[in-house]
């Protein structure tokens, strides 16, 4: 079990290193499973609470847009829609395909012959910041060397509301800087 006891370098509170260390532990449980059809109202209103707070943070853009239960509905009959849980509630969720979407130039990523294209990643916005996000992408990548896949591949806003140093500090390495319909973009690529 987690050590509860602040090293002695650490200048927070027992009572809060003791909640810090609780946090983490909860986070590495973090588990994806496919989402079901059922599922698809409670995924778009969370992609639409993420949505929301980050137009709140950064001001309109490209990531204000709203998804509709049918929209996920429909991505689910074409991809691998994946939700985390807690406490019975949908706190993130993912989207694995094997389609390439529309914004992707090959031109920029490694030759490899089984990628799948990470697209659609929330995390409640409460709950950012305390690790779910690694932890999904960490349960991604389990799942992409299973099927076998080869790599996953994923754009990100370039501009503050992007993601790109998110997904860098989790591992993914930068490929190249695109702008797509007058969008800049970033793309990440992982080998698996």
């Amino acid at each position: 079990m987690w050590n509860t006891r602040a090293p002695p370098f650490v200048t927070v509170r027992r009572v809060e290193y003791t909640r810090l260390v609780r946090r983490i532990a909860n986070v590495r449980r973090v588990r994806l499973f496919l989402a079901e059809p059922r599922d698809a109202a409670a995924i778009a209103a969370l992609r639409n609470r993420a949505a929301d707070a980050l137009t709140d943070a950064f001001g309109p853009g490209h990531w204000s847009s709203h998804a509709s239960e049918k929209g996920v509905r429909s991505g689910m009959k074409r991809s691998s829609v994946y939700v985390a849980r807690r406490r019975g509630r949908i706190v993130a969720t993912l989207t694995l395909q094997t389609r390439k979407p529309w914004a992707i130039d090959m031109a920029y990523f490694s030759p490899r012959t089984r990628p799948l294209y990470l697209i659609d990643m929330a995390v409640e916005p409460t709950l950012q910041r305390a690790g779910i996000g690694r932890a999904c992408l960490e349960a991604a990548r389990g799942i992409a060397a299973r099927l076998p896949a080869d790599a996953i591949r994923l754009d990100a806003y370039d501009a503050e509301a992007g993601a790109g140093t998110f997904y860098a500090k989790c591992g993914y390495r930068e490929v190249g800087r695109v702008v797509y319909r007058n969008t800049p973009l970033v793309y990440y690529e992982i080998v698996v």
